[in-house]
């Protein structure tokens, strides 16, 4: 009988470095919402690829960064958790001509501390002159991981997760390295997270989408009720933010922010649901709440 195998593995890197949208390209199913801002996921996104022989738990994590403030304080605990919780990691780097940011050079430094195996990945390859492999070896970012940190060339992979390039030889590899254990979960399910949390997600990917400047970073989206009514979901959700301006603008002219936001989260969840979706926001201020722990804790980001 062929042994089965299944295990954890965390996603780890900077922001913006492509986590949420390797996930997504792995499973063939938008899990984690995508921006181009950094810091967009804020929480522990577990993604499932079951295959046959194998069951490949993704777990996204926050940009690990240096910390300013407690929300980004909690966002970072929440990464550094999943070194302790994982079988095998996947380092994540931004493909680069130059050499290793400072950023960079410390999360495989971390990595190669642990007493968790990884592989890394240079992500964003289509930003590069160099295409093939031989010309992909010789960029100062792979010369530096082999020479000064002594990672084996064949741990690591290049990527654009974005287009799904190297993205098939990567997820072989990761189901290879995994232990030998019975599945965890059952094989039609594709994430531990519920829908609820999916509908928060979809609306604030679309608040980062929509606003500027700190507006995304001070919101927070909290689900007031949520009925299944079979042929149609009807969903009141919460959205809060800091300050009143912030709430203005959240709420835009005439309620033409709030009303855009709506429609775009709307057809974004009949979408995946199939079914058609009446939204109700609100726009409420939470004075200072990214700076109180009581509040980080109530909306879900500290574990």
């Amino acid at each position: 009988m062929t042994e089965f195998h299944s295990g954890f593995v965390s996603l780890i890197g900077r922001p913006n470095v492509g986590k949420s949208t390797l996930l997504n390209n792995i499973l063939d199913e938008k899990i984690a919402i995508v921006t181009d801002k950094p810091q967009t996921t804020r929480n522990r996104i577990v993604g499932i690829k079951n295959c046959p022989g194998s069951q490949l738990i993704l777990v996204d994590t926050p940009g690990l960064h240096t910390p300013k403030g407690l929300l980004n304080e909690a966002l970072v605990e929440v990464s550094q958790s999943a070194w302790r919780d994982s079988d095998l990691a996947l380092i994540l780097l931004e493909s680069s001509p130059g050499r290793m940011r400072k950023g960079e050079r410390e999360i495989v430094s971390q990595a190669l501390a642990e007493q968790v195996p990884f592989l890394v990945a240079l992500n964003k390859i289509d930003l590069l002159k160099a295409r093939d492999g031989d010309s992909l070896r010789k960029i100062p970012m792979f010369v530096e991981l082999v020479q000064e940190f002594g990672i084996a060339p064949e741990k690591i992979f290049f990527l654009c997760a974005r287009d799904g390039v190297g993205v098939s030889a990567l997820s072989r590899q990761l189901q290879e390295l995994l232990p030998v254990h019975p599945a965890y979960f059952p094989d039609d399910v594709q994430t531990e997270i519920s829908e609820r949390f999916w509908v928060q997600e979809v609306i604030r990917e679309q608040i980062f989408n929509l606003t500027r400047d700190e507006i995304p970073y001070a919101v927070a989206v909290e689900i007031d009720y949520y009925h299944d009514l079979e042929e149609r979901l009807s969903i009141g959700a919460s959205i809060y933010v800091e300050q009143n301006s912030q709430k203005g603008i959240i709420i835009g002219r005439k309620g033409s922010m709030l009303k855009e936001i709506g429609i775009k989260s709307r057809l974004a969840i009949e979408a995946f649901v199939g079914i058609s979706v009446y939204l109700e926001l609100h726009v409420s201020v939470a004075k200072n709440w990214t700076r109180n722990a009581a509040q980080i804790q109530r909306f879900g980001y500290r574990e």
